[in-house]
């Protein structure tokens, strides 16, 4: 069976049409049931976006991806900076 990709506002919807069926007294397998995903989905996703509104994820998802392309030029001028050190010291 393949994997279904799930954007973050897909997420947060699922997660609060989760929160609906378990006010209206259904259990957590019940609702999950109804959404199309496994418990153990449920309860990753509302460790990671739980308390997030739509627009927090949106900016969360943003500085994930900045972060990792500081880290991306961090690693690079690294390299480059230890290939500078190389060359200056030929001794070694």
């Amino acid at each position: 069976m393949a994997r279904k990709r799930f954007t973050t506002e897909q997420i947060i919807h699922h997660l609060r049409a989760v929160e609906v069926e378990i006010a209206k007294g259904k259990r957590v397998a019940e609702a999950c049931k109804v959404i199309g995903v496994t418990e153990q989905t449920y309860y990753r996703w509302r460790k990671a976006y739980g308390g997030l509104k739509l627009d927090q994820a949106k900016q969360f998802k943003q500085l994930e991806r900045e972060n990792a392309r500081l880290k991306k030029l961090v690693a690079d001028l690294s390299l480059d900076n230890a290939i500078l050190k190389e060359a200056a010291n030929p001794n070694c």
